[in-house]
């Protein structure tokens, strides 16, 4: 038996009967056809920030963090249609599956690149952060795993397969291959990913102001600001009518040179907004790599519950979410509400799948009671046409998620074809993709 182990708030205990540390893919196989051999079960993990049990292993668990780093990036230039928009440039970047975000982000940094975008919190590993659908905010920015376009798979027999890139198709080929489509956000149960190859651009800095405001004003103006604006997103405090709302813009050859300290005291923001004079400042401005100006630095550890809202019934949906907590839980509840969109994508497990997305977030930290807070509050975002972050805390099972997702059976197909032993599940993956239903 071997040490107890612990998801990142805590809310996820589990003793694995032995943990491995595979450095290569051919250990990956070696391990996974080990367990196949003789009736095992084993689960990957990076950095254990889900806050659901999916990483917990029926036997062993295959930590990935001897896995790290950039194997190679390439540049393909004049590809003629390579690229998702066609013509223009496209890098990629081949990395393995235990890198951290925040290290990938400076090692991308190194070879001039950058991700098209990141999270709220960079503690994840890339492999955990892509399987589960991680995302940033951005009206015209996908999550992470739409831009997953190949690696390698250990299955559950324990053969190596590539697919996508890494198989021979072209980047355009890459993102409508079925088999990348499941890939991108598939929970870790098609195999163990030992390389990903992902679509990144060139380096690029941004220019983030963190405002505090009221939350009407906010609301009022949320959708012109996500228009014009590349990232935004806000925390309502449920505690207060104030909101904390966040704007970030690429810094480019007409702006590079505006020193912050000489701007003048109005926001700033594109098409003329400005903002109440009352109740209304500056809590932060910064500049510098997308990297280390996207994410938010979290002391603070917490639970949290996302769905995903089709985009134009969100902000409806998040002021039904205000008018209960505020009737219900302003009492009890410590954290935020943290609102952002997403673009859509065709991942086939994907909860941005074809849609335009606002995602809401229920935060509450670990040393408060979140059961029946998240209980109480599930019903409204599922009313909403919510689809649950596959991460975070909800309650739905197979059948619920089934109506959710219109490619639902192939990507249940994909998985019992490349682990038909379900080597690589547990009983909560079970459950969830209705494996023996």
């Amino acid at each position: 038996m071997g040490a107890t182990w612990s998801n990142w708030s805590g809310s996820v205990t589990f003793t694995p009967d032995e943990v491995a540390h595979p450095r290569s893919t051919d250990d990956v196989a070696t391990l996974i056809r080990k367990a196949a051999k003789s009736g095992r079960g084993v689960r990957p993990i990076g950095s254990g920030h889900s806050s659901t049990p999916i990483m917990v292993p029926e036997h062993t668990l295959i930590s990935l963090d001897n896995l790290t780093g950039v194997e190679e990036v390439t540049r393909h230039g004049g590809d003629g249609g390579a690229s998702p928009g066609g013509g223009d440039d496209v890098a990629l970047a081949r990395v393995l599956p235990g890198t951290g975000l925040a290290d990938l982000g400076a090692e991308l940094g190194e070879h001039g690149l950058g991700m098209e975008n990141l999270g709220d919190v960079d503690y994840q590993a890339i492999a955990g952060a892509l399987g589960t659908g991680t995302h940033g905010t951005g009206e015209n920015l996908g999550n992470l795993s739409s831009t997953l376009v190949g690696g390698t798979l250990v299955t559950g027999s324990g053969e190596t397969r590539t697919f996508g890139v890494e198989a021979g198709l072209g980047v355009r080929e890459a993102q409508e291959d079925e088999l990348t489509r499941a890939a991108q956000v598939s929970l870790g149960t098609l195999g163990i990913l030992t390389t990903l190859t992902m679509r990144v651009r060139p380096a690029y800095e941004l220019h983030r102001r963190n405002w505090i405001t009221h939350i009407d004003w906010v609301l009022e103006n949320f959708d012109a600001l996500a228009r014009s604006h590349r990232h935004v997103d806000f925390y309502w405090y449920p505690r207060s009518d104030l909101a904390q709302v966040r704007v970030l813009d690429e810094v480019t050859e007409d702006n590079a040179d505006l020193d912050p300290a000489e701007r003048p005291q109005s926001s700033g923001f594109a098409g003329g907004l400005e903002m109440p004079r009352r109740h209304t400042w500056l809590k932060k401005e910064e500049r510098g790599p997308n990297y280390a100006v996207i994410p938010n630095d979290r002391a603070l550890e917490f639970d949290e519950m996302e769905y995903m809202i089709d985009r134009r019934a969100g902000l409806d949906v998040f002021r039904q979410v205000r008018e209960r907590v505020k009737e219900r839980h302003r009492a009890n509840v410590g954290w935020r509400v943290l609102v952002r969109t997403v673009a859509p994508d065709r991942a086939l497990l994907s909860n941005c799948y074809e849609r335009d997305t606002m995602t809401i977030a229920l935060l509450q930290n670990t040393t408060l009671p979140y059961q029946d807070y998240f209980d109480d509050m599930e019903p409204v975002l599922l009313d909403g046409g919510g689809r649950p972050h596959w991460g975070k805390k909800h309650t739905r099972t197979g059948e619920h998620l089934r109506a959710m997702y219109p490619e639902w059976d192939t990507f249940r197909e994909w998985r019992e074809r490349l682990d038909p032993d379900g080597v690589l599940l547990n009983d909560y993956l079970r459950e969830l993709l209705e494996v023996g239903a």
